[in-house]
């Protein structure tokens, strides 16, 4: 099985109210179902940077997003995943609102995922971020997981 790293995006997804914009109530619909037909043919992994992040915000909201997430294995966030993710901002010139969403990368990275699961497009599924990321981990010997949405990675 392969491994894979869930973006705080896809459990906030997972547990919203259902939604009246139209991109979002897809999103919902998307990752619910591949929550339920998918999610059991990976290893799924978080890590502690996506508790933190579900423990943000509406007290209700949190708690659900909690939930979900006390069921999924937790990565530690080691040295060696902070200086992965300064080097990939620092080389990849992003904005200072990026720095979290490069070490979910990061994190990834150094616990050898082979994907990871994000809605994220703005700075995590976006081409421009994932060439220079490409770039990157290329120059550096490294391997980065393949970056994707639950619509990507589905098996139709």
């Amino acid at each position: 099985m392969e491994f894979l790293y869930i973006e705080t995006s896809i459990i906030s997804y997972l547990v919203a109210r259902p939604s009246n914009n139209l991109i979002s109530a897809a999103r919902q619909k998307i990752t619910y179902d591949w929550w339920d037909t998918e999610r059991n043919k990976y290893n799924i992994f978080i890590s502690e940077l996506v508790l933190a992040e579900c423990s943000r915000g509406d007290e209700r909201a949190a708690k659900l997003r909690i939930n979900v997430a006390k069921e999924i294995t937790v990565l530690k966030i080691t040295k060696e995943c902070i200086e992965l993710a300064k080097l990939f901002f620092t080389k990849a010139l992003l904005p200072e609102k990026a720095r979290d969403d490069v070490l979910h990368v990061a994190i990834a990275t150094h616990h050898q995922m082979d994907f990871l699961l994000t809605w994220n497009c703005r700075h995590l599924a976006n081409a421009h971020f994932i060439r220079k990321l490409q770039k990157i981990s290329f120059d550096e010997g490294l391997v980065v997981p393949t970056i994707c949405t639950p619509q990507e990675i589905a098996n139709e």
